[in-house]
């Protein structure tokens, strides 16, 4: 006779996940920027590199498709807030920086396709006898653009889920041009000049954390600084003489401050990177500077605007400590070595060739081909860096993406009431016998 199978025991019944909801942020603040950074280990240098690579790649092949710049701002927007939330060891920067552009492409209706893309980028490299079209029927480079396309595709999905499918842009451009007007200044040289500016302000993280009238007010007033004297412009504010006041503008002298010290920091350590920075010198800048920080210590206005102080020096010590901890580990080596890889893929190789980084470069051998055609597309759960991503989470349940914060809080609440453990406490006697008597 078979031995009696014990029963198991009923299991928990477990309902549906109730989903995890992603709220877009329209601004992300400097302390929110360097936990992010942080969380993902790159250290400063580096995420320097990356992000003017990147933005400078975006400004040069857009430039060559005749985009416009509201596809270039979308486009920067869209590539900084992917590095926040993946490492950049998990793909190549030049590939994030066509995704980024690719998406922008549709969301501002200024439709290009990847091939095109991927073209446009590939003539860059090459000489005038080289150039070819996207539907060019050289087999190898087919491969190369079929390859680059499922790329893209894998990393456009990755851009949307990084901006939480918030469309909301901003353009301080126009807002610029209606400024210069107000203030009756000639197109050349100050009005060009801001303009410039305005650009080379999305080299940096100013445009997640300001509005657009923050970044115009701090673009043409940087460029009326340059082209006044220096006796005159350390006395003298040249867009408040114009009486224009940021509060009318919806803005703060705080918050223009401190976009103003974040193009002073682009233009005084990568001033050969930038648009403006290579017409004046640099002495022009540090005067600026000088004169912008007595009037911040005379007003008491703070670096970052809100933002605990302590805690992002705390944040930034920290950090500190952990760079400089890693370069005594064994594998600095590697990393120095593919920074290095980076650099190449930018530029090329050291021998002048393009470099066979990334298939949107030029191929200049067959190992760049055979290197593009190796590259598949990112998968989400590949590119979860920063905790629990939005591709992770998605294995345990839905993520839905919202945009108003009180419906989502108002929903959460409400689907909470039903993944509450109700108990309830019930009191019985037991009658305990001990020999005679009971107990």
């Amino acid at each position: 006779m078979a031995p009696p199978v014990a029963e198991a025991e009923p299991s928990e019944v477990k309902g549906p996940h109730p989903s995890f909801i992603e709220v877009a942020k329209p601004y992300i603040f400097e302390q929110e920027l360097q936990e992010s950074l942080t969380a993902l280990g790159v250290s400063e240098q580096r995420e320097d590199q990356m992000r003017l690579q990147g933005v400078a790649w975006i400004d040069r092949v857009r430039k060559a498709l005749l985009l416009p710049v509201r596809t270039y701002n979308t486009a920067c927007v869209y590539y900084h807030k992917f590095r926040l939330m993946h490492a950049d060891n998990e793909y190549n920067y030049i590939d994030a920086a066509a995704a980024a552009l690719f998406t922008a492409c549709k969301i501002e209706d200024t439709l290009k396709k990847s091939k095109e893309i991927l073209c446009t980028a590939y003539n860059m490299n090459v000489g005038p006898a080289d150039k070819l079209s996207p539907d060019d029927p050289v087999y190898d480079l087919r491969i190369v653009f079929e390859t680059g396309h499922r790329t893209l595709v894998g990393l456009e999905r990755l851009m949307l889920e990084c901006s939480s499918f918030d469309f909301r842009n901003r353009f301080p451009q126009e807002l610029l041009i209606k400024l210069c007007k107000s203030c009756k200044y000639p197109a050349e040289p100050i009005s060009k000049c801001a303009f410039d500016i305005c650009n080379d302000l999305y080299r940096t993280f100013a445009p997640l954390k300001q509005t657009s009238s923050t970044m115009a007010l701090a673009s043409l007033e940087l460029a009326a600084r340059l082209h006044t004297p220096p006796a005159a412009a350390a006395a003298l504010d040249p867009v408040r003489h114009h009486h224009v006041s940021p509060a009318d503008w919806g803005s703060s002298r705080a918050e223009v401050m401190e976009t103003l010290l974040d193009l002073l920091d682009l233009y005084t350590h990568h001033r050969t990177q930038t648009l403006e920075g290579p017409k004046f010198a640099i002495e022009a800048f540090i005067a600026i500077r000088i004169t912008l920080n007595n009037e911040a210590a005379a007003d008491s206005l703070p670096r970052h605007t809100e933002t605990d102080e302590a805690a992002l020096a705390t944040l930034r010590q920290n950090a500190a400590a952990s760079s400089s901890a890693s370069l005594t580990n064994g594998k600095n080596g590697a990393g120095a070595g593919a920074a290095g890889a980076g650099a190449g893929a930018a530029g090329g190789t050291s021998s002048g060739k393009p470099s066979p980084q990334s298939p949107l470069d030029a191929p200049g051998s067959a190992a760049s081909g055979a290197a593009a055609a190796q590259t598949t597309p990112v998968s989400p759960p590949e590119m979860g860096a920063r905790g629990r991503g939005v591709g992770e989470r998605g294995r345990d349940g839905t993520v839905r993406f919202m945009l108003d914060v009180g419906r989502s809080k108002e929903e959460k609440e409400k689907v909470a009431e039903f993944f509450e453990d109700e108990w309830e406490e019930v009191v019985e006697e037991i009658e305990v016998e001990d020999g005679n008597e009971v107990v």
